[in-house]
């Protein structure tokens, strides 16, 4: 049996552990978290939505024909 210290020890490599891998996953999605809600209300952002979808929606058109 393990004594307290040796389990202990081993409850914090395994919660560093944890850690970086919830570090790393955050790191991924940072990104996305930062931007979000930038382009509130911003006409400009609206126009490049609406012509982005006009694109894909005319590709799409293509493809069928």
């Amino acid at each position: 049996m393990d004594t307290v210290e040796e389990r202990l020890a081993k409850v914090e490599r395994e919660l560093e552990a944890i850690k970086r891998e919830k570090q790393a996953s955050n790191s991924k999605l940072g990104w996305l978290e930062r931007v979000r809600g930038s382009f509130k209300d911003d006409p400009d952002f609206e126009e490049i939505v609406q012509l982005g979808k006009e694109l894909r929606d005319a590709e799409l058109t293509e493809d069928n024909q």
